[in-house]
């Protein structure tokens, strides 16, 4: 398991909490735009650098998805999941 910083909306608001993912069960990861807009618009707990990245990591969950913001840039996020083992099962 890996700890992760995941991204969840409650009512209006944003939060930040921790977020323990398997890794075999990831099938994308990908850079989430719309969260870096909600950044700029000071909608996000204080504390996250203007510079900051978010990526959409997708879990397998038997016939859909799950789908989690992650705090991170892709690449970040791949490299903390990867360590030396395949990431991408899709």
């Amino acid at each position: 398991m890996i700890r992760l910083v995941e991204v969840i909306k409650q009512l209006n608001q944003y939060e930040l909490r921790e977020v323990f993912v398997n890794p075999t069960h990831v099938v994308s990861l990908r850079e989430d735009g719309q969260m870096k807009n909600v950044l700029t618009e000071g909608r996000l707990p204080e504390g996250l650098d203007a510079r900051q990245s978010f990526t959409r990591l997708v879990l397998d969950k038997g016939t859909v998805g799950l789908e989690l913001i992650i705090v991170g840039a892709p690449a970040l996020v791949e490299s903390k999941l990867k360590g030396n083992k395949m990431v991408l099962n899709g």
